[in-house]
């Protein structure tokens, strides 16, 4: 029985500027960092991790989803930084309101929040 995620691991064409784009989105590195060739941030009780690839292109594989407390607030902030998500916030039909954001590698971000509190 599969219990939980323990980690999601991203490849990176420029660690530095991987690195920098989750940092100004608020999240704290744990393991490694700019110059490093694999990095950590800790997310809840799982890591988001980076690895520097070389060769190759990076391709679309699917899409990270994080829980956040308020979706539209840190819709605002990424905006603010000059970053460019797909859409503003919107409820979705599943009951949750959320967005998504491409990382610098094109990797699909979502950020959401259950729309029943209890959901959470």
């Amino acid at each position: 029985m599969i219990g939980t995620i323990s980690a999601v691991t991203l490849a990176t064409r420029d660690m530095g500027r991987a690195v920098a784009f989750y940092e100004s989105l608020g999240f704290v590195v744990a393991k490694g960092g700019r110059a490093a060739s694999f990095t950590t941030f800790h997310v809840g009780g799982v890591s988001l991790n980076l690895i520097a690839e070389s060769a190759g292109p990076v391709r679309w594989w699917g899409r990270v989803i994080f829980h956040v407390a308020d979706v539209d607030a840190l819709y605002r902030a990424a905006c603010a930084l000059g970053l460019e998500p797909e859409f503003a916030p919107r409820d979705g039909a599943w009951g949750e309101r959320h967005f998504h954001l491409r990382d610098p590698d094109g990797h699909e971000l979502s950020f959401a929040r259950p729309l029943d509190p209890a959901a959470d």
